[in-house]
């Protein structure tokens, strides 16, 4: 319980406050604004890094993921038969099952330019042909149906799976489980879906294409009915690439076998291929970077914040020193009276922290509403922690302790002589 005397020094700040009510307003705004831009700033910056850990984490922490990139033009070799023949091969993918240790298991993706129609509907989604093991190793959910078996791939099917957004797109009033749909002149049977993910940088639309979306084939499906070449037709002109894997998602036993399984991969890509047609991801050390920018991002977020609360501190510290002046007089009657300079030291400190905790308290409530804002009408995700609010807060106390200690000590050390002749 606070004692009597803090109790009356704490009454008369506020009253003494009160006496100039815009002053004392104007000044915890900058207390205010400071204490918002931190809790802001904090949660703005949350938001978007655990956004970009999401979309890591949805590659697979464990996971090594290669992919075919096609080289610069005059690097691409069979280009006196017009035929871009580039990235991963069959062979690549059987080396990474037949010699590395410590792989789980590993899924080949081949992904196809094709059309996609269902009645008057069409889309140009990622077409893949893929092993049933692309769901486990991928962590997509299912929504409704099953997923491609080892089955549909001794049978060579005539069926499919469709993410989210290809069959809201395709069937918007229906379940298409167990309806066909037509990818380029063959028909085959959807037989499940699969929850939306999240998207990342590295899932760009198809050319022209309206609408994104995914379609999966079993993998001999897919060879059989599309072969090897594909056909690109941009601006009148026909480009044939031939791609045997467009993705192999390599799964680790461990995570910390991840670098030594990426390690290997990368010198097995460069001693088999004569050119730079592929790329290594590695989710996990992506996820270490996104940790470190994290870090980061936050530090310069809330020192560009912690600026704004120095310039209310500075405010603040003006105030008071004026203040001071301006009360010479009552200074020196006090002191007249028997209070000492810890009394002085006492009533001008209240009046400091009551304006910094003032403006921290309404700085805290527009803190929190700021991101609320910045979530409904800029469409960016935002996450408060309990620890930004408590942070702010207690630099905003800190900020009229530190800035009022001196307006305060320079009242107590007044002559009380001097300043009782004070006019």
């Amino acid at each position: 319980m606070l004692h009597s005397p803090v109790l009356r020094s704490v009454r008369l700040g506020i009253k003494s406050l009160l006496l100039h009510k815009l002053r004392s307003l104007l000044t915890t705004l900058g207390v205010l604004f400071g204490v918002s831009s931190v809790v802001a700033m904090l949660a703005i910056g949350e938001g978007a890094s655990a956004e970009a850990q999401e979309q890591i984490k949805q590659l697979g922490s464990q996971n090594v993921i290669l992919r075919s990139v096609k080289p610069p033009e005059d690097l691409v070799s069979n280009q006196s038969t017009r035929v871009s023949s580039y990235g991963l091969t069959r062979l690549d993918f059987e080396r990474i099952i037949d010699t590395f240790p410590w792989v789980r298991r590993a899924v080949p993706v081949r992904e196809l330019l094709q059309e996609v129609r269902h009645g008057r509907r069409k889309l140009n989604p990622r077409v893949l042909a893929t092993t049933p093991d692309y769901l486990a190793v991928t962590g997509r959910i299912l929504a409704e149906g099953r997923f491609l078996s080892q089955r549909d791939e001794d049978l060579v099917a005539n069926v499919c799976v469709l993410d989210d957004e290809a069959a809201r797109y395709l069937f918007p009033f229906d379940s298409p489980l167990g309806k066909r749909i037509k990818i380029d002149a063959d028909y085959f049977t959807v037989v499940g879906t699969l929850l939306p993910r999240v998207r990342t940088a590295d899932d760009p639309a198809a050319a022209g294409a309206a609408v994104t979306g995914e379609v999966l084939l079993p993998q001999r499906t897919g060879q059989r009915w599309f072969g090897e070449l594909q056909v690109k037709i941009r601006s009148g002109s026909r480009e044939m690439e031939e791609v045997q894997l467009h993705e192999i998602i390599v799964e680790v036993d461990r995570p910390e076998h991840v670098p030594l399984v990426a390690a290997a991969c990368r010198e097995m890509l460069r001693r088999n291929h004569r050119q730079q047609d592929y790329e290594v991801v590695v989710p996990l050390e992506l996820l270490a970077r996104a940790e470190e920018t994290k870090r980061i991002f936050n530090i310069v977020l809330g020192s560009i914040a912690g600026i704004s609360l120095l310039v209310g501190g500075i405010g603040i510290m003006n105030v008071m020193l004026a203040t001071v002046t301006e009360r010479t007089r009552e200074i020196g009657i006090r002191r007249a009276l028997g209070a000492k300079r810890r009394h002085i030291v006492m009533q001008f400190l209240v009046e400091a922290v009551v304006l910094s905790v003032g403006g921290g308290l309404l700085g805290i409530l527009l803190g929190l509403a700021i991101p609320w804002l910045v979530e409904w009408y800029a469409d960016l995700r935002t996450i408060v922690t309990p620890e930004a609010p408590a942070l702010a807060f207690g630099v905003s106390v800190a900020t009229g302790l530190v800035f009022g200690l001196y307006p305060a000590w320079r009242a107590a050390t007044m002559d009380p002589v001097e300043a009782l002749r004070h006019e």
